[in-house]
Formats: C-alpha cells, structure tokens, sequence
C-alpha cells in the first residue's frame, strides 16, 4: 500500500499507532498517516477528497470532524462502533480544531476491541465469582430438605397398599431425584481440576464421538486441526464435559441438522485476566445454525439462563467455570448463519497457582 508522502507539519505523525487524520475547514482531507490507511483503509488518491467522500457520510467520524469545524470545539467519544477496513470495529474518538497553515481539525482514532474484551472478560469473571457463591449457598440450603421429601415419600410408599397411591409418591420421588441431580451439577464445578498432560485433540475427539452417536443422522462434524500443537496440562474430564456442552448447544440449536467445525490453532502473547501468557492453544466451535439471540448475548454464559425450551442454562455457565479454572478464557461471536465459540487455553505457568485434588 503507498502511503501519503509526508509534510513538515505531520511528518513526525507518521509513526504513531494512533491513527490520524487531518481535514480542512471545507472538509477537504489534508493528511492520514499509515495507522489511519491500515485502519479505515484510506487510500493516497484521497488526498484532497472530503472526509465524508472518503467515508460513509453517516460515519460518527464525518460528524464529528463537522462538528469540530463549525463549532471550533473538541469532542472525545468512546466505545463507538465504526465500519473498517476489517469490519466492524470499536473505537475511541476525538476530533480537535487546530491552528495550523494546513489544516482546521484533527481527528484521532483508537482501536479498543482488545480493552473492551479484557474489561468484558473481567465483569463476566466478577458476576460469575457472585453466582457461583450465590448458587452454592442455595443448594447447600436446598439439599438437606430435598432429602427428606424424598426420604418422607420413600417410607410413605412401602406403607400404601393402593397402586395408584403409589404412583403420586413415586413421582415425588423421581422429582426429587432430579433436583438432586441438577444441584449436584451446580455444585461440581467447585472442586479443583486433576491435572494431568493431556493433547486438546483427545479431548475434541472424544467429544466428537459423543456427540456423532447422539445425532447419527443430519449432522456433519469436520475436523481443521494443527496437529502441531503441543500438549497441555490440564483436567481432561472438565475439558471434555465443557467442549462438550458447547457443541451439544450447537446440535440443539440446529435440530441436529447442520455442520460443526472444530478448529484448533497457536495463538502468541495472549492476554488472559490481565496475565500475559507467550503460548497459547486456541479451540474454535463454529456451527451454521440459526445464531444467538441478541437478547441472551449478555447473559449467556449465567447460570439458569437459556433460550431452549426445557432448557436448564446450566451447560454454558460449567464450561465457562471450567475453562476459567484453567485461567482460560471462552469469547463468542454470532450472527444467522454462524455462531463460534473461541477457547483460550494458556500452555505455560498457569498450573504452578493450583493445587491437584487430593485422592
């Protein structure tokens, strides 16, 4: 790409990450450094070009520079969502009126996708420290009664001679079982995991087996795997149970019908709960089925919240537990059509903070 040859007034510019755009009082472009080209995919021809025929008019961009001309007044704007050169992209924005031979205004552009996933990643991580306590208490305080109901309906069936009688205490009896069973998964996530060396591919091939004999008609599950990858110390059980309940609420939401990736790659100097690990291993679970509703994306990963009918919320929230027990992380991105699920697994010196389970 040939960038704007540089001008004594913004050449010292051209180097900054930031990107930078100039503009005149008619809203004539006067310069962009390399930053702003590589973000906004600005192109040299432009040069001269008003920033609205550069960009959409509609761009908070275009208003904001206008705004700052006509009113001689800067703005400072966060968190807009701003059309790019590689889709759609959150930003930070300021535009500025300057006093300069060539140019009126400067507007400064930050990309903040990466800060917006780490605060996101810590408020998620907060709320679900504050449900998990929350829950645990409850079930604690759920489990004993629950037990006597089903005890009490026990001893009450051996002393009914009436079958249909027994029918009712029956049922009782299984609900109360099932209860159980539901607090017992809400509990299960509390204990630590038993590390182990384990390869991810393992894991992902043990939940594509579970998952083919579940749904053996309608549903494709391709592989795009780099069988480079190293291994990785962690539980397997906890892995496989998270993986799992990822790609079973993809099937679910097709009906069965449908095709599941699973991906895996190398990511470097990942950023995790504000903890740089050099290596990482990423797991993507992608489906082409009908996306997550807008409604539920703020919420999914809490715990009794979900979109199926009969659903408990409770696969979501274990494998988010799950991951974050491996000071992992898990990111979405969905739309009709597709929907991905990111998993961020750090490699190194993250098992040196926990303690393995004791026998």
């Amino acid at each position: 790409m040939k960038y704007p040859p540089p001008s004594p007034f913004f050449s010292g510019l051209d180097f900054l990450d930031t990107a930078i755009i100039a503009v005149r009082k008619n809203g004539e472009v006067a310069y962009f450094n390399p930053a702003a080209a590589d973000l906004l995919g600005l192109k040299e021809e432009e040069l001269g070009l008003t920033l609205s025929a550069c960009l959409a008019p509609e761009s908070p961009l275009v208003q904001a520079a206008i705004t700052a001309l006509n009113e001689n007044i800067s703005i400072t704007e966060h968190e807009l969502l701003l059309n790019s050169a590689h889709g759609e992209i959150y930003v930070s924005m300021s535009a500025s009126p300057i006093e300069s031979p060539e140019a009126d205004a400067l507007l400064e552009v930050r990309q903040i996708d990466q800060q917006r996933r780490i605060a996101n990643e810590e408020r998620l991580q907060a709320q679900q420290q504050a449900n998990r306590e929350l829950i645990r208490n409850l079930a604690h305080e759920i489990k004993n009664p629950l037990g006597g109901i089903r005890g009490a309906a026990q001893l009450l069936s051996s002393e009914l001679a009436d079958p249909q009688l027994k029918e009712y205490t029956q049922v009782i009896i299984e609900e109360s079982q099932r209860l159980q069973g539901l607090l017992d998964r809400l509990l299960t996530p509390h204990r630590l995991p038993k590390l182990s060396e384990l390869s991810i591919h393992e894991v992902l091939e043990r939940v594509r087996s579970l998952v083919l004999a579940e749904t053996p008609n309608g549903l494709a599950v391709r592989r795009d795997y780099d069988t480079s990858l190293p291994g990785l110390i962690g539980d397997r059980e906890q892995l496989i149970q998270a993986t799992l309940n990822i790609v079973r609420n993809a099937v679910q939401a097709m009906s069965g019908i449908g095709e599941v990736i699973l991906k895996t790659r190398i990511t470097r100097q990942a950023t995790l709960n504000r903890k740089r690990f050099p290596l990482a291993i990423m797991v993507q679970i992608i489906d082409n089925g009908p996306g997550i509703p807008d409604a539920l994306k703020e919420t999914l990963f809490y715990p009794l919240v979900s979109g199926r009918p009969g659903g408990t919320g409770i696969g979501l929230h274990l494998a988010h537990t799950y991951i974050s027990q491996h000071h992992g992380a898990i990111e979405f991105d969905s739309r009709p059509g597709y929907t991905c699920f990111t998993l961020i697994l750090p490699l190194n010196g993250w098992q040196t903070n926990l303690v393995p389970e004791k026998a």
